[in-house]
């Protein structure tokens, strides 16, 4: 989203005061209030006011060239600093990325790609400022339609203007970093002002910057459609910011854990904020060193993609067997393993194997099993009784084993089209005791639908498209057609009537040809995503007296996940209750985020229905809209 944006005439007007220029369009146009006298006002009057202005200050770039500050990446936290636009001496539509940095001193990094600086008060390992301009060059690319369709051309940089010296920003190991995105330091204004000036010649205004920022924002690809290709080597995505850190530190952490000692690293972020991208990284990373790596992961079905996606020739089978589950390590002795990466680690249980009869601790177990474990984990996606692994309870088994433990925060998302407000909202409506707050226009594409029929149609729709849309619903509806299949599972008014995923899917019903056609649910979704996600909430979760409620009695028979639930509240209704809540609002929270564009919704119980449609707007902005 735009901040501010105006031509190079009007910014150069506008530069002896625009650090309160940027603070007031900030605040209008992206809702954030940055006080005065802020590190970040302050960085707005030194990178912007004086640096940049003497950089653009000239009739080598014309005065009509588009110029952008503070762009919101596809609605997420991460905002790149400046932009500058036009056309080139062969009609090219440039857009020029300026990533800005204030620093002084810039001292090396164990991690890759990044440097140490002062950030804030302490000093931190934080991405190299070229790295980052590509990331974020790279997510224009990946995402905006309008980038693709008009084939214009980004030409990330970096300016770190109070820098004098190259030595450690330029040094050999980062070459690649430069290559990819020039540096240019202190006294070098005039160099960074002929790299602009060779690709904005022409200026065309702010028209081009007004589209990028209505653009239907569009995945070129998803994980699951690049794994062979990553697992081969090939750089399919960029790695942003917090992720970037993340995935270096593991990388870090294994180098420096000698042989008989013990490291757990936590990983912790929500929906969509690249766990699993991080993990497959990780993957490719350590077993391209010769370290003895495994992708673990309780749920089946993200490995059962995986594999159907792997699918051919031998080196695809030896790829295959990278990806494990998570019931095979207590009966392991010693350490087989030099890093085992956990994805969805809250899913973890006691005991596993077909009966849960196998071993006495998941989490306990992989620790023991490797030099290095890595937790992947959401405490809000446990979603069945038998769930153990929350951060707490792997930092107790990680301290048991005598592990060093690492922890690394996730904050920013990537699904949901980035967008904050959605999940916000998300987190807010299914908190319990609270009064849920409207949604209003959002760049994710959130509809309330008005009938069950409705909601198969328009994810039909979408799903020929690329056969990437999906429906699931709430496990309130007994798996009759598992023994009878000329029966249907789910039956709602106006005609509604279809089968629950099939066996012979299995765990990859997510990209099964035929699954438009049936409706999934947590077991089959849960790690994974699609363009738009249809959701059909069941009555285990409804509106009554001015809040919505959890049931766990409309669960189905069929449904494993509450198993335990019964037992409890006979002995302790409370405490079952409360329980089963979390749960239960953990699988909407997990189902209603598996969409990468959109989610369309339709619940079953008439008042919930009638609530949510009153408090939700069915209009994504522009960008979103289809």
């Amino acid at each position: 989203m735009l901040a501010y944006v105006a031509t190079k005439e009007r910014f150069l007007t506008d530069a002896p005061d625009i650090e309160d220029r940027i603070r007031d369009a900030v605040r209008r146009g992206l809702g954030l209030a940055i006080p005065v006298g802020s590190p970040e006002y302050q960085a707005w009057h030194n990178s912007l006011g004086n640096a940049m202005f003497h950089v653009v200050n000239t009739t080598e770039i014309p005065d009509d060239a588009g110029v952008a500050v503070e762009y919101r990446i596809n609605g997420r936290r991460q905002r790149i600093d400046f932009i500058i636009t036009g056309v080139d001496e062969i009609g090219r539509t440039n857009l020029v990325v300026v990533e800005l940095k204030q620093w002084t001193v810039v001292e090396p990094s164990p991690l890759r790609d990044c440097v140490r600086t002062v950030v804030g008060r302490a000093q931190r390992d934080v991405a190299h400022p070229s790295y980052q301009a590509w990331s974020y060059a790279r997510q224009l690319s990946d995402f905006y339609e309008v980038v693709r369709d008009e084939s214009i051309t980004i030409h990330p940089c970096a300016y770190v203007h109070n820098c004098e010296t190259r030595a450690v920003l330029g040094a050999p190991e980062q070459r690649d970093n430069v290559d990819r995105a020039p540096l240019f330091i202190k006294g070098e204004y005039r160099d960074l002002r002929r790299h602009i000036a060779q690709r904005v010649q022409r200026g065309a205004g702010t028209a081009v910057l007004q589209r990028l920022d209505a653009s239907a924002l569009r995945p070129a690809k998803q994980l699951v459609d690049a794994l062979g290709s990553m697992l081969r080597g090939n750089d399919e995505f960029a790695l942003i910011d917090e992720q970037k850190l993340a995935l270096e530190s593991i990388i870090d952490v294994e180098r420096r854990t000698s042989p008989g000692s013990k490291s757990v690293v936590i990983v912790r972020g929500g929906p969509g904020t690249g766990k699993s991208l991080i993990a497959v990284n990780g993957l490719v990373r350590l077993t391209g060193s010769q370290r003895n790596t495994r992708y673990v992961s309780k749920n089946a079905a993200p490995r059962k993609v995986y594999e159907a996606k792997l699918r051919g020739s031998k080196r695809d089978r030896d790829i295959r067997e990278l990806f494990i589950g998570s019931d095979s390590f207590y009966a392991l002795d010693g350490e087989p393993y030099d890093v085992l990466l956990v994805d969805e680690a809250h899913r973890l249980v006691r005991q596993g194997g077909l009966y849960g009869n196998r071993g006495v601790d998941q989490i306990a177990e992989i620790i023991a099993a490797a030099r290095v474990a890595v937790f992947f984990v959401d405490d809000s996606q446990k979603v069945t009784w038998r769930d153990i692994g929350d951060q707490a309870e792997i930092e107790r088994a990680a301290r048991a084993a005598g592990a060093t433990v690492h922890r690394r925060l996730l904050s920013a998302q990537f699904r949901c089209a980035g967008s904050d407000e959605y999940i916000d909202w998300l987190d807010h409506l299914l908190a319990p005791d609270t009064d849920n707050a409207t949604l209003g226009p959002t760049d994710f594409d959130f509809r309330v639908v008005e009938s069950a029929p409705a909601l198969r149609e328009m994810i039909r729709a979408r799903n020929r498209l690329a056969n990437r849309s999906r429906l699931v619903a709430g496990y309130c509806w007994d798996w009759v057609s598992k023994r009878d299949g000329r029966r249907d599972d789910i039956v709602l008014g106006g005609g509604f009537s279809m089968k629950w995923n099939l066996v012979a899917d299995g765990g990859a019903w997510m990209i099964a040809p035929s699954s438009v056609d049936q409706v999934g649910c947590i077991h089959t979704a849960q790690g994974l995503e699609c363009d738009v996600i249809g959701v059909i909430i069941g009555p285990d979760l409804v509106y009554r007296d001015g809040q919505l409620r959890t049931d766990p009695f409309a669960r189905a028979r069929t449904d494993h996940s509450l198993k335990g639930f019964k037992s409890l509240y006979r002995a302790d209704p409370d405490l079952a209750l409360a329980r089963a809540d979390i749960l239960i609002r953990n699988t909407y929270r997990t189902l209603l985020t598996r969409g990468m564009e959109g989610c369309y919704v339709y619940c079953a119980d008439p008042e919930t229905q009638a609530y949510l449609t009153a408090i939700v707007h069915n209009t994504a902005r522009e960008r979103g809209a289809r």
